[in-house]
């Protein structure tokens, strides 16, 4: 394990010098915020990074070095997970060859998916998404969209015992899912679920939100901006005032704060194939986040939209 790992794993959270107190659920240290992963309790920067189309470049070179300045500005501002999967492309290979060639080497939480069917496939697909992203050891490996879960989970939670990768879990973007995925949740010992969730789609909310933190699981927040949808919806209108007081500067940090707030959320991953917008994504993860009067002021401002 890393210094830097060892680090998170250990830093106590730092006063944070405000008007407004920060929820008790956030950590602040080194101007990031932190969230504890439940199981184990090890810090992890609320703002990741998602790899969905942005890092299926195949061997266009001039994409991949603008990849490579993308990577830096994330790790640069503090963050460490990275989530991809065997579904999306070349992008775990992408994401293995431009780590390859950051120096000095950086913290990284690598976490993909297992996107296949029967035991055999499943244990193969683990092994090339380890070796495809260029790391010793699989943080996180989840079942994508809970495709074959039963057979995947068993082998995930032995893979985990025998220190093969460091934590599981699933995933789904699919509302019509949540009801096999609340089983899923109530049933077996997880340590993390990925869900979609944002200020327009906010169905989690209900049931599997809550659950997360019953359970003590961590939660990964995909589709933070609903696929680009959020940001038609705001084009003509003009970032809110007070929007201010809880050091909003964009549209995008407003989404990214909306989630971050919400006392079950670990982490959120938006992608990203601009450096401009991966500075304005992780500047999300610095500063207050809403507090609960602010949130339904939030969303009483996108009832108009």
């Amino acid at each position: 394990m890393s210094t830097r790992r060892n680090l998170i794993k250990s830093i106590m959270a730092a006063p944070f010098l405000a008007t407004m107190a920060p929820p008790a659920f956030a950590f602040f240290t080194e101007n990031r915020i932190l969230r504890k992963i439940p199981s184990t309790g090890e810090l992890l920067p609320a703002i990741g990074m998602g790899s969905y189309q942005t890092f299926n470049v195949a061997n266009d070179e001039a994409r991949k070095q603008n990849l490579l300045a993308v990577l830096k500005t994330f790790f640069d501002a503090g963050g460490t997970l990275i989530d991809s999967s065997p579904m999306y492309g070349l992008s775990e290979s992408v994401i293995g060859e431009i780590l390859a060639n950051i120096e000095p080497k950086p913290e990284v939480f690598a976490a993909s998916k297992v996107w296949t069917y029967g035991k055999e496939a499943g244990v193969t697909a683990i092994e090339e998404s380890r070796r495809r992203m260029q790391v010793k050891q699989m943080d996180l490996m989840q079942v994508h969209n809970l495709r074959d879960w039963q057979v995947h989970l068993e082998t995930l939670n032995t893979m985990k015992q025998n220190g093969q990768i460091r934590y599981t879990g699933i995933t789904t973007s699919r509302i019509s899912q949540y009801q096999d995925f609340e089983a899923v949740m109530r049933d077996h010992a997880l340590d993390f679920v990925q869900l979609n969730y944002n200020i327009k789609v906010r169905e989690a909310e209900k049931r599997l939100l809550p659950l997360a933190m019953d359970k003590g699981v961590a939660v990964i927040v995909n589709m933070p901006f609903e696929k680009g949808r959020l940001f038609k919806l705001v084009k003509s209108q003009a970032l809110p005032e007070w929007s201010k007081e809880f050091d909003c500067n964009s549209w995008g940090q407003f989404f990214l704060k909306f989630i971050l707030s919400h006392p079950a959320v670990t982490c959120a991953i938006p992608a990203t194939s601009k450096v401009h917008h991966m500075k304005d994504n992780m500047q999300a993860m610095t500063g207050r986040l809403p507090n609960a009067k602010q949130r339904q002021k939030m969303l009483e401002l996108f009832e108009s939209f």
